[in-house]
Order: C-alpha cells, then structure tokens, then sequence
C-alpha cells in the first residue's frame, strides 16, 4: 500500500456523519483501521465512534480516560486525535497488547530491522516443540508447529523491552490465530474440535503482518500529539489518575453476560507458556479482573449476603437481592449450576466502586459514557441501565440517560432465553 493512502487511512479515519449514528459497540470495523487492526479483540469497541465523541466534545479541551483500555482502541484513537489520554487495563496479557500498539508512531527501521533479525535467527535454530500446554497440540500441526516454535525462540532470544522489541512481540502474538488449524468463536474462544477451512503458512502470515506494521508505521511517526499513559491496574480504584484529571471518560465495561476475558486470550497464552491449563486463568488472570462471569465467583469464595451487605450496593440493595434470590432458586434445577446469583452481586459492588473511583478521577463538569447492555442468565432479567445510571448519581454523578443503539438477542434459534436485550450508550453528567 503506497504511503500516500496509507496517510488517507489515518486523516479519513472518522466518518464525515454524526458519532450518534455510529455503532460503537463492535470491534469488527477496526479491522480495516490502521494500528487498530494490528490484533483483534472481540470484547474492544469501534474506534471511529471514540474519535467522533472526541470531536464532538472539542468544547471541553477533553482530556480522555478510559478505565477499561482492552487493547487500547480509546488511547489510540485520542492520540490520532491529538488529545491527552489516560487508560487502564487489569489484564496483563491484554494490557502488553495495548502497550505494544501504543508504539505505533516509534522508528518504523527499528522494527524492521528487529523482525529482520528475528526471522533470520529462526532459520538456524532447531525446534523444540514439546513441554507446550495441551491446549497448543490440539490447536496445530507437527509443521506449522516447528515453525512456530522457532520463531518464538528466536523473538524471546532478541527480546528487549524498547518499541521494536514490544512490536517484535506483538507481531508474532498477532499470527498465532490465523496459522492455527483450529476455529475460533465469536467472542475468540478457540475450539480445537472445529477445524478452519483454510490456514495461513507460518512465514507468510509473519512476514504479511511485519508489512502491515511497518506501513502504519511510516504515517504514525510523522504524527505529533500527546502519547497516552497506560496503566496496568484496577478500574475500581484507578490508582494512578489524577484526581480531578478527566474530563470526558470514554469506556466500555464488561456486560454482567458470563463472557470470561481471561478465556478469550488462553490459546496466546498458553503457546507462550504463560499458562499451562485452565486452573491457571484463575490465579493469573480472573482474580484481576471485575466480576463478570460466573468462573470469577465460586460458590466457595463468595458470601452472598456479605456482597449484598455492602455500603457500596445501597442505592440497589433491595433490587439486586430480588434477582440474586430469583437465580439462587432457579440455577438448583438446572444443568451445571452456575453461580449467577453471585456474579451479579458481586458485578454491581465492582461497579458502584468504579463510579466512586470515576468520581475522584473526574473534574467537574465532566462527561461519562459506557457502551453497555442489558442482561437476563437462566431467563431472569438484570436491568443493568438503570442500576448503573443510579450507582453513577450515588456516586457523585448529576444526571444519567441512555442512548439505544440496538436489540440483542432477538434471534432465537439456538438461545438458551428469550428475553429480548438491547445494547447502547450510557451518558453521564457530573
């Protein structure tokens, strides 16, 4: 691609209509978008809504947090905007991800010459592909294999903490995907047991990707704006921000829906032996993470009238108890037993102290929008809108209102309820 359109990616990267029209609840379109399409990740949002509410906001000189950074689609999209970023992110492997993009606008010879380095090294080294987890056999053949084990020894062999050495990293993450003979869900859980029609080969996807690197690369460093901070922590404390700091704060939180983020990166990891099973995701991931999925909450980790208890659940108490005891009747006569109940306890505690933690952080006046929807596990409705928007004013906040943008799952084939959801933009004033 010929740096000229290259450069037009970049200055057309916001649609010319209004942001209120955008989906921004899908990652997909990022895909087409430079350095945003350097890693999928299902659970981000659309980038070319975030810079549409940044313009949008000009007004207020914004100064943009986002407590929920994923891979970083909000940080990159502010410094492509030329505006102060700030985000944070509890998933280490997810965080390194957003921290090696936010490279992009480093020396793209660097790079090459460090994948160069990598890909020549390879070459002469001998395989060495066992002691993987289990999960790394069922998900590629004895070749490709080989070739990947290689090329991972030869990345962790040059490996450095400099922005070649992170992009380095990420290049080789990014390829794990597409030369697995293995099918990957909506949400990117893997499933060894479905097998792709057709895989990329090892070297040609490595080399494709390190192009594409490069070539964003060439614009980004011609840009100069503020680079965004990253912090590897907790949304419901925000250490690290400013009091005060924000003034527009751009997010999307995980939905009270069972998708465990920790899952959705487990083949990447596992291949770089970062975990060995899935008892691991629990210790090194989920403990991180906010409460969203029945895995974070075994029965035997969890009061559930101690959560309720909480100072925090006040302005809910009352609602929120209702479902968990509706949940805690319901999950007894089905199969698997999940631990709803205490999902959504513990989900709504998580976030009333991410408000407060929002409320610190934000000046006044200040502007708050989460991409988020509705929910109903076992077929029993969680009206999560209107419980944020009251922990948000609890918290300190003004006023709340909700923007739909979507129905969700109104497709029944294949549901497990039919309770029809929505999806949209939580605006809050403060």
């Amino acid at each position: 691609m010929a740096v000229s359109i290259q450069r037009k990616l970049f200055t057309d990267f916001a649609p010319r209509r209004e942001f209120r029209d955008i989906a921004a609840s899908t990652f997909i379109d990022n895909m087409r978008l430079p350095v945003h399409r350097w890693f999928r990740f299902s659970a981000g949002f659309s980038a070319q809504w975030v810079s549409a509410v940044i313009r949008e906001n000009a007004r207020l000189s914004p100064r943009v947090l986002d407590p929920f950074a994923g891979s970083g689609t909000t940080l990159i999209a502010a410094e492509q905007s030329g505006t102060p970023s700030v985000g944070i992110e509890a998933h280490p492997f997810i965080a390194r991800i957003a921290r090696a993009k936010l490279d992009w606008r480093s020396d793209p010879e660097d790079y090459l010459e460090h994948v160069r380095q990598i890909r020549e090294r390879s070459e002469k080294l001998t395989p060495q592909a066992y002691s993987y987890p289990p999960l790394v056999y069922k998900c590629y053949d004895s070749s490709t294999l080989e070739k990947l084990d290689v090329l991972r020894q030869a990345c962790e062999e040059f490996a450095d903490d400099t922005p070649a050495g992170r992009l380095a990293w990420l290049t080789f993450v990014s390829i794990l995907r597409s030369v697995s003979h293995a099918g990957t869900a909506q949400w990117q859980y893997v499933l060894p047991n479905k097998r792709k029609a057709k895989t990329a080969k090892v070297y040609e996807a490595f080399d494709r990707t390190c192009g594409i690197f490069y070539e964003d690369m060439l614009v980004g460093r011609q840009q100069a704006s503020p680079k965004a901070t990253l912090i590897l922590g907790d949304a419901r404390r925000c250490e690290g921000v400013q009091s005060g700091w924000a003034n527009l704060v751009i997010t999307s939180p995980p939905y009270p829906n069972n998708y465990d983020y920790a899952d959705a990166t487990r083949l990447e990891m596992s291949f770089l032996r970062e975990v060995s099973g899935w008892g691991d995701l629990q210790t090194k991931i989920r403990r991180y993470l906010i409460r969203s999925c029945s895995q974070h909450v075994p029965e035997k980790n969890v009061c559930l009238e101690e959560v309720l208890d909480a100072q925090e659940l006040a302005p809910i108490r009352d609602e929120v108890a209702d479902v968990c005891r509706q949940l805690a009747e319901i999950r007894l006569e089905r199969g698997g037993r999940k631990t709803y109940h205490l999902m959504v306890a513990c989900y709504f505690r998580d976030l009333a102290l991410v408000w407060r933690a929002l409320r610190r952080c934000c000046a006044s006046p200040s502007r708050v929008c989460f991409v988020i929807g509705d929910s109903a596990p076992y077929g029993v409705y969680v009206p999560v809108i209107p419980w944020l928007g009251a922990l948000a004013t609890a918290a300190g906040f003004l006023s709340w209102r909700f923007e739909k943008t979507r129905d969700r799952n109104i497709k029944w084939k294949n549901r497990k309820h039919r309770v029809p959801l929505q999806e949209g933009r939580l605006w809050i004033e403060g």
